[in-house]
């Protein structure tokens, strides 16, 4: 009898131990809430990852600090959103991972909008136009894209210069190498100072501003290898921080900031809002 007892108690014990655990799981259900802008506001920081050698979007001064013009548009933005910005160099092969693993809260940085970064980066609207060139030596012989048949053209690796050259199969095949660089400044530098190379495809805002610095030591071949826009990358699924962003940059651009720092950078505004953000059918059917 006792026997019985026993087994029914334990019985017992063990229905009021799996009704608990049923009630927890009934009292915190999950919650898809978009937490991403109060997260950053509840730290009080925006993270921004950047490529450090990219002038005059984000690059390093001769005291050593991050400067440029995306970096005082960022810095812009954060105080719309009532955060301090935290400029992060990173190793821009791995933008995405650091993105996705939180490290950093956004990629800008002249980051160009495409099919393929868009599977796992929630864009902001474009802020500007850019195009893929070929930069040559000011003294060069090339002076078509067709001149590179057979010759050597350089690339800073998970670039937008470096998925636009291997889009154009018809020119990537014409070539005879392509050699890739951590950044477009070594590969500028390459060109400059050896024969391994013959041409760099890089951001034409970049190489406009290294000629106005430099004059006399590269030129630009009228052929190019595509435009772009370059947007703001968030953390896919984001859309709450990325639709804060987009509203700074407007009412920015509504009061006279953006104006007032492109013209430090460029002369002028080159900055765009009025462009539609680019739509996720739009993505998925471009080119990568």
């Amino acid at each position: 009898m006792w026997k019985k007892i026993s087994l029914m108690l334990i019985l017992l014990l063990m229905v009021s131990v799996f009704a608990l655990g049923c009630g927890s799981e009934t009292e915190a259900p999950a919650t898809d809430e978009d937490l991403s802008l109060t997260t950053i506001q509840d730290k009080g920081t925006l993270v921004l990852g950047c490529d450090d050698g990219f002038p005059p979007m984000g690059f390093r001064d001769k005291n050593g600090e991050v400067v440029g013009f995306d970096i005082d548009l960022a810095k812009a933005v954060a105080d719309k959103l009532g955060v301090e910005l935290v400029v992060k160099p990173i190793n821009w092969e791995t933008k995405e991972l650091e993105l996705k693993n939180g490290s950093i809260d956004v990629i800008w940085n002249g980051f160009t909008i495409n099919a393929k970064r868009n599977r796992g980066v929630e864009y902001t609207k474009p802020y500007l136009n850019n195009e893929i060139m070929l930069a040559v030596k000011a003294d060069s012989p090339i002076q078509t894209k067709a001149d590179l048949a057979g010759k050597i053209v350089g690339y800073q690796v998970e670039s937008s210069a470096d998925m636009a050259i291997k889009s154009d199969s018809q020119f990537f095949e014409s070539l005879s190498e392509t050699r890739e660089f951590e950044t477009y400044q070594d590969a500028l530098l390459d060109l400059d100072v050896s024969d391994r190379l013959d041409a760099v495809a890089v951001d034409k805002i970049l190489i406009g501003y290294v000629i106005s610095k430099e004059p006399g030591k590269y030129r630009v071949l009228e052929e190019g290898l595509g435009e772009e826009y370059y947007g703001i990358g968030c953390p896919k699924g984001a859309v709450a921080l990325r639709e804060a962003i987009d509203n700074a940059l407007d009412e920015l651009m509504e009061d006279g900031t953006i104006e007032s720092i492109s013209n430090e950078w460029f002369g002028s505004n080159i900055v765009i809002r009025d462009v539609a953000k680019i739509t996720q059918e739009e993505l998925d059917t471009a080119e990568e």
